[in-house]
């Protein structure tokens, strides 16, 4: 039996601000794509668009850096203020290094939410003004939720929500969508008990769905094109009480800080 699914960025979204709306703005450009939603459909959103409609924006103006802040500014040869940010977002530094040939350094972040990336997810990119940087929402599995009943309710169907950011990887080049919020949608696949195609018993297999369903919607998530929510549809999932901080791996278990 064949399996396919599809991934179909949604057009015609607008710049986001503060204090849009962000279910209607996705409802409105489904409708008229001609992309009514159906039971099942997932919705992998980039962060970007609900830190931007939170107003999770901060002016580099009304920052004033620690002497943490400036210690690490000069070593990585960037703006003390956005530093400063990346520290208030930040619940332990794991490394602040800077390549020859790099003009600005990275500090990699344990998060106060628990993910581990790049300068605490703070990010300058999209933004208007070049004085403000943008933060994490302070609850993305709230966010997902929140966007996910809204429109399941509109449409009267289950619609699940993926709140996507994109993250480096230990060991490995470039980076890839991840979830970091989650509605509805399973984090991982429990397969344990299952048999794979020569009837051998899965034991430790648990598929990362959440990431994987990221990592994808990265294949058609366009920064260029303005094309932050992506439409997965075809796949079977079971609606689940989720968080995305079940992909958090426990400290005691990292090995790799």
């Amino acid at each position: 039996m064949t399996r396919s699914i599809t991934l179909t960025a949604l057009p015609d979204l607008p710049d986001f601000k503060p204090g849009d709306d962000l279910a209607s703005a996705i409802s409105n450009a489904m409708l008229g794509s001609g992309l009514e939603p159906r039971e099942g459909d997932i919705l992998c959103v980039a962060q970007k668009v609900f830190s931007k409609v939170e107003n999770c924006i901060v002016n580099l103006a009304t920052v004033t850096p620690s002497r943490a802040a400036l210690d690490y500014a000069a070593q990585l040869n960037k703006d003390a203020r956005k530093v400063e940010v990346i520290l208030m977002q930040t619940a332990r530094v794991l490394r602040a290094f800077k390549h020859n040939g790099q003009n600005e350094g990275t500090i990699i972040c344990r998060h106060k939410l628990g993910f581990t990336s790049a300068n605490a997810g703070v990010d300058e990119s999209n933004l208007d003004d070049p004085n403000t940087v943008m933060t994490l929402p302070p609850d993305p599995d709230s966010s997902a939720r929140s966007l996910a009943e809204t429109l399941s309710q509109r449409f009267g169907i289950q619609i699940g929500v993926v709140m996507t950011d994109t993250f480096g990887r230990p060991w490995r080049l470039g980076q890839v969508n991840v979830a970091i919020g989650l509605a509805n949608v399973p984090a991982t696949m429990r397969l344990e008990g299952e048999a794979d195609a020569w009837g051998r018993p899965l034991t430790v297999t648990a598929p990362a769905l959440a990431d994987e369903l990221a990592a994808a919607a990265g294949l058609v998530m366009d920064k260029s094109a303005k094309t932050p929510v992506i439409m997965v549809r075809g796949l079977t999932w079971p609606k689940t009480e989720s968080s995305a901080r079940q992909l958090v791996r426990a400290e005691k278990e990292d090995m790799f800080t």
